[in-house]
């Protein structure tokens, strides 16, 4: 089990696919990485040197936000909107959906917390 920029990556499945497995890197981010670093495509995890290992570790943390920095930037702002008391701020802190959504008869497993 490696750790790369704070997160688990899956020793034995492919760069590509372990890389997504990382917050905040989708499968196109990962193709680009992978290229940038000149990885072949069917190349493993647990194959990587621990240089490549490092490069990939660097490029990720300087070009794209991941993992927990992501998070806490997502969760700033959540608090700046309840703070703002605007529509969605005020609709994170009730446990309602936010996007214009149904809550007549959908929306159930939001709504059971406001009933208890």
């Amino acid at each position: 089990m490696l750790y790369i920029s704070g997160a688990r990556s899956v020793a034995d499945k492919q760069v590509r696919i372990a890389s997504t497995k990382m917050y905040g890197i989708g499968p196109k981010k990962a193709i680009q990485v992978r290229y940038r670093l000149g990885i072949s495509g069917n190349i493993k995890i647990k194959e990587l040197t621990k240089y490549q290992i490092d490069q990939m570790e660097q490029m990720i943390g300087q070009d794209h936000v991941v993992h927990w920095e992501l998070k806490r930037g997502e969760r700033a702002d959540i608090e700046r909107f309840i703070s703002i008391s605007c529509y969605r701020g005020i609709r994170h802190q009730d446990g309602l959906p936010l996007r214009g959504q149904r809550t007549h008869t959908n929306a159930r497993t939001c709504r059971k917390q406001i009933r208890k």
